[in-house]
């Protein structure tokens, strides 16, 4: 199985993905072989939660600001 993380990109009146060669190789895949592909937007958590705290400062005594910037030191302590 291949996950990767790619852009969507014009092909004439479609829209196509470019998978890496080396992936493809190693899942012994090509040209004509049917495969099934699922697709998701790729998220950003922080700017998610960003549009969540909306008028928190008023429950909390802090901004969004300051909440998404500890949030953020919280992510990257632990996987950044």
């Amino acid at each position: 199985m291949i996950t990767t993380e790619t852009k969507l990109k014009s092909w004439g009146n479609s829209i196509g993905v470019v998978l890496p060669k080396d992936e493809l190789k190693a899942e012994h895949l090509e040209v004509n072989d049917e495969v099934e592909v699922t697709v998701k937007k790729k998220s950003n958590p922080i700017k998610e939660a960003f549009g969540k705290l909306k008028g928190v400062k008023g429950r909390t005594g802090r901004s969004t600001e300051e909440l998404v910037m500890e949030a953020k030191r919280e992510l990257d302590s632990r996987w950044g």
